[in-house]
């Protein structure tokens, strides 16, 4: 028994990649099975049709599914505007985050940065669905918003259940996701190269553009693909806080889903995944992954 032992600790110890395959072998198959598979049985789902007259889901293959999206007016105008918020909630994240983070990586102190990480983190101790309720009742038309616009002698702003209003909730809930990366690629410029840049007679604004900028571009993207995804595939904040006109991808299949997943909702939901591996392979090029 003894001997045995020490042949199989031998043979992990003269074959470095068999412990690695050891070790790695629970973590791949538990994805393979749980993430890859469901993937495929979505897209493979989504070539599927619907009897008209039972209801039930026929096997036969065809692309009528993917023919209605491409025809379907109001199909392009939902995919479009999911696309086009969660680009804007990436872009106010990040114009949101890079002095944020600057400040924690290089001005703030032990403890201002200590607390400043608490202030950053705090909110996602909360619920979702509770820090989008509190948004809701802020913009609402009776809301903390428009109360204290009318006392200082403002017009209303009315905002609330409009697609403003799911952009402004989705750069909150998102921020976080986007700091952290952005401190990170902050943290690991050299002060050298700031010094080197102003030595050389270099402003501010040139030394942002030239040096800091390029060296913290993946973290910033890093950052992007959790404010981009997040956004891209949500559908609460669009129910509870959007009005008739900001409806997201996810809100169509979820109304397409009756006690099951439908060839249709299928394949609209494989449109944010496409969009996410397109985004994903520009991200990788820019060399995002090192960031995270």
């Amino acid at each position: 028994m003894r001997t045995a032992r020490v042949r199989f600790t031998g043979f992990f110890w003269r074959h470095r990649w068999a412990k690695a395959l050891l070790l790695l072998a629970p973590p791949l198959l538990a994805f393979a099975l749980v993430y890859l598979a469901s993937l495929v049985a979505l897209f493979l789902s989504s070539f599927w049709t619907v009897d008209p007259f039972t209801s039930e889901i026929r096997h036969a293959w065809n692309i009528d599914n993917y023919r209605q999206l491409w025809q379907g007016g109001a199909y392009h105008s939902i995919a479009f505007r999911t696309i086009g918020i969660a680009a804007a909630v990436t872009v106010a994240d990040a114009i949101l985050a890079f002095p944020l983070g600057y400040f924690m990586a290089r001005i703030a102190g032990g403890r201002s940065r200590a607390f400043a990480f608490v202030a950053v983190l705090l909110p996602l101790w909360s619920s979702y669905l509770i820090r989008v309720y509190i948004w809701r009742l802020i913009l609402d038309h009776n809301g903390v918003l428009n109360w204290t616009l009318q006392k200082i002698g403002l017009p209303a702003a009315n905002i609330g259940y409009t697609n403003w209003a799911v952009w402004l909730i989705f750069t909150y809930i998102w921020l976080p996701f986007m700091i952290l990366p952005v401190y990170g690629a902050l943290e690991r410029v050299p002060d050298s190269f700031l010094e080197a840049s102003r030595d050389l007679g270099a402003g501010g604004w040139t030394t942002f553009r030239r040096v800091l900028l390029p060296l913290t571009l993946p973290g910033v993207i890093a950052g992007s693909i959790f404010t981009f995804s997040l956004t891209l595939g949500d559908y609460i904040t669009p129910l509870l806080a959007g009005g008739a006109s900001s409806q997201f991808i996810g809100n169509v299949v979820y109304d397409n889903i009756n006690n099951q997943l439908t060839p249709f909702a299928a394949a609209f939901a494989a449109v944010p995944l496409a969009v996410m591996g397109v985004y994903l392979l520009i991200a990788r090029r820019l060399g995002a992954f090192e960031a995270l």
